[in-house]
C-alpha cells in the first residue's frame, strides 16, 4: 500500500503522525521549526489524503496504522525515532510505545483522545462514521468537527477544514470504526503502560476538556512522562499556538 511520504532536515529522526482528517501538511510549523537538527518525517496516514485507502474495513485496526509508522522508518533507513502524534496520531504513537518499542526513542503525545466510551473524537467516533454515509463528509464535518458546540476544536478546526474534502469518505469511516471507536482508556491499559520506558511529553491544551482528561490520566500511568497545558488552546495547538508548541516540544527533545 502506497503512503505519501515527506522527509526534511538531518539528525535525530522526529516521526509525525496526524490528527483524523488531517495530513502531513498539519506539520509545517513544527518542520519548519525543528528541521534544523532533526530528520523530520511524516506521512499521510492510511485512508486520508494522499495516501491509498484500502476498501476492506479489517485493515484499519490499531495494529495496521502502527505497522504503516514502523515501515516509513525502515523505508527512511531509520532505526528509532522520536513519535510525535496529535489526537489520532497521538493514540497511535502510544500504541506503537507498546507494539513496536524499538522503534521508539521517545515520545510527544498531543490533545490524546479520551478512548472508548469517553467525549470527543473517539467518543463519538461510531456515530461519526454513520453521518459520513448517510450524510457525506461536508455535512457530517459540520456537526462532529468544525461545528462542535464546545469550542475546543476552534479556531484550529477552521484550519483542518479546507483539507477534509479532499480524503476518501470510507477511509474515514474505516478509521472511525477500527482505530478510534474501539480505542481503549488509558486507565484500562496500566500494566501494559506501566511497561513503556520511553521519555514522553505529553501536551494538552487547557479548553480541550476530554483530551486534558486522558491525558492526566495517561500522565500519572505512563513512567517518565511530563504532562504540559497550553492555556487557552483547543485541540490542535500546534496550529493554533505553533510557537509554544515548538518551544516545549523543542526543549523536551534537547533535554539530556
Amino acid at each position: 500500500m502506497k503512503l505519501h511520504v515527506e522527509s526534511k532536515g538531518e539528525g535525530p529522526a522526529l516521526l509525525f503522525l496526524h490528527g483524523f482528517g488531517g495530513s502531513a501538511r498539519n506539520w509545517r510549523p513544527q518542520i519548519r521549526a525543528l528541521s534544523g537538527a532533526h530528520r523530520c518525517i511524516a506521512y499521510d496516514a492510511r485512508g486520508h489524503a494522499r495516501s491509498e485507502a484500502p476498501a476492506d474495513p479489517a485493515v484499519y485496526d490499531a495494529a495496521a496504522f502502527v505497522a504503516d509508522g514502523v515501515r516509513v522508518l525502515a523505508e527512511a533507513g531509520v532505526g528509532r525515532a522520536t513519535w510525535i502524534g496529535l489526537s489520532m496520531g497521538a493514540a497511535v504513537a502510544l500504541e506503537a510505545a507498546i507494539r513496536a518499542p524499538e522503534t521508539v526513542r521517545s515520545l510527544v503525545l498531543a490533545s490524546l483522545p479520551a478512548g472508548r466510551g469517553g467525549s470527543g473524537i473517539s467518543g463519538h467516533a461510531a456515530d461519526f462514521a454513520d453521518a459520513i454515509e448517510r450524510e457525506g463528509l461536508e455535512a457530517a464535518g459540520a456537526r462532529f468537527v468544525w461545528g462542535t458546540p464546545s469550542g475546543a476544536l476552534d479556531p484550529g478546526a477552521k484550519l483542518i477544514r479546507q483539507g477534509f474534502l479532499e480524503h476518501p469518505p470510507h477511509g474515514l469511516v474505516n478509521t472511525l470504526r477500527g482505530l478510534l471507536a474501539p480505542g481503549p482508556p488509558a486507565r484500562e491499559r496500566a500494566a501494559e503502560l506501566a511497561r513503556v520506558r520511553v521519555p514522553a511529553l505529553i501536551l494538552a491544551g487547557s479548553r480541550d476538556a476530554a483530551s486534558v482528561a486522558a491525558s492526566r490520566d495517561l500522565a500519572d500511568l505512563l513512567p517518565g512522562a511530563r504532562l504540559e497545558i497550553l492555556e487557552g488552546a483547543g485541540h490542535v495547538a500546534n496550529l493554533e499556538q505553533p510557537d509554544a508548541w515548538n518551544a516545549r516540544v523543542a526543549a523536551f527533545l534537547a533535554a539530556p
